[in-house]
């Protein structure tokens, strides 16, 4: 049986520039013109895409503290392979959030105010702090790839002697930081919907970020080892999917059971707009990822665990977005569809966090850890060859 082929990252480079391009184009009109001519936002909507799209990057950039707590503070080992690319995307998540940020505060030349304006009553005071302090953790935790690819020593060692303090230190901010965006959406409990408005948004905004900060490092790991020596050992990932499917497995008791305890499972007995986001959102990143990684074969399977990935990603996507968009729609009256200027920022955006990642990761040794185990180094060095996703007949070698 012929194993197919994962996509190529290579091929979407025009698509990419072209993104790039026209979101450099519409940020330097919406610059020029104002946030009220170039997008849909107002005053009753005054948070839209680039929120919902802020939430997304933040949640798949957990794999950052998730990876660096199980390896550095847990000392779990076998996953030392997959450091560096969870620090690597947690960093460009954490930047391009930024960069949406500045394109989405109505002054953002007022960005330091935070710093010295404190309001401690405020979860966005709390959520500036940790976005800035974080983003300046994983820099410095990110130094030493960059270092040592310059083959520049001393500053790596004054950075290793830090190492576990500020390893702590980020991931205490990075669980702030994940939680506070739930805890965000506990002011409006008069517009949010039932369905997403909870007293325990921050805690499901934090599990659900883990299944997909490691999703997404398992996607990036399969689509760069394309056409090479596999990145990540088949062992190491079937172990990060049983992790997702366990992550996956607590978000969807701890949400239905908040549900029924606030009897409104009512409100999913009937089709409405509300109810099919819901479901969209629930099934496609829950439901079918948690039932495929069941399946020994899915788990072991580089096809099998890209679709799972993508499913859960996708379903993480929606999720943010039902948050930020669909539960604070009053619909049909009273609804928001992002502009034409605001789809080119995000997709632009988007672009360049991707060429970002690849260029980094051609370039520098983000993919080249050795495991610390030197069973799994054995197995993560020699080739071997994988199960696919369909189970097939294998004949003797003799009859060839």
């Amino acid at each position: 049986m012929r194993i197919p082929v994962l996509p190529s990252i290579s091929g979407w480079r025009p698509i990419a520039t072209i993104l790039i391009l026209t979101g450099l184009l519409a940020a330097a009109a919406r610059f020029t013109f104002g946030l009220g001519a170039t997008t849909n936002l107002s005053d009753d909507f005054p948070w839209g895409l680039w929120i919902g799209f802020d939430f997304l990057g933040i949640g798949l950039a957990a794999s950052g503290f998730t990876i660096v707590a199980a390896v550095n503070l847990f000392h779990a080992k076998e996953y030392e392979p997959i450091v560096r690319p969870a620090i690597l995307t947690a960093f460009v998540g954490y930047l391009l959030v930024v960069l949406v940020l500045i394109i989405d505060l109505g002054r953002p030349d007022h960005f330091w105010h935070p710093l010295v304006m404190w309001n401690p009553h405020s979860v966005m005071c709390e959520i500036s702090w940790c976005l800035m302090l974080y983003t300046t953790v994983l820099s410095l935790e990110f130094a030493p790839i960059i270092l040592e690819k310059l083959n520049i020593r001393g500053p790596i060692r004054w950075i290793h002697a830090i190492s576990l303090p500020l390893m702590i230190f980020g991931v205490l901010l990075s669980t702030l930081h994940q939680s506070s965006f739930g805890s965000l959406y506990l002011i409006v409990p008069n517009r949010l919907h039932a369905l997403w408005y909870t007293p325990l948004l921050p805690v499901l905004f934090f599990v659900s970020c883990i299944a997909s900060g490691i999703s997404m490092v398992l996607l990036e790991s399969l689509i760069f080892s394309r056409g090479r020596r596999d990145l990540l050992p088949t062992p190491l990932r079937a172990n990060l999917a049983k992790l997702i499917a366990v992550a996956l497995a607590v978000y969807f008791v701890v949400r239905f059971q908040d549900l029924l305890s606030r009897g409104m499972l009512r409100e999913l007995t009937t089709f409405t707009y509300y109810s099919l986001a819901f479901y969209a959102e629930i099934l496609i990143g829950f439901v079918i990822p948690f039932v495929l990684l069941l399946f020994d074969r899915v788990r072991t399977s580089r096809q099998g665990l890209y679709a799972a990935s993508i499913l859960v990603v996708s379903g993480f996507a929606f999720n943010r977005m039902n948050t930020a968009i669909t539960g604070l729609e009053q619909y049909p009256t009273h609804t928001y569809f992002p502009s034409l200027i605001e789809i080119f920022i995000m997709l632009g955006i988007t672009a360049l966090g991707f060429s970002a990642f690849s260029f980094i990761a051609k370039h520098l040794p983000v993919f080249e850890a050795a495991p610390t185990s030197p069973a799994l180094r054995k197995e993560a060095l020699a080739p071997r060859p994988e199960p696919g996703f369909l189970p097939c007949k294998v004949e003797d070698s003799k009859s060839s």
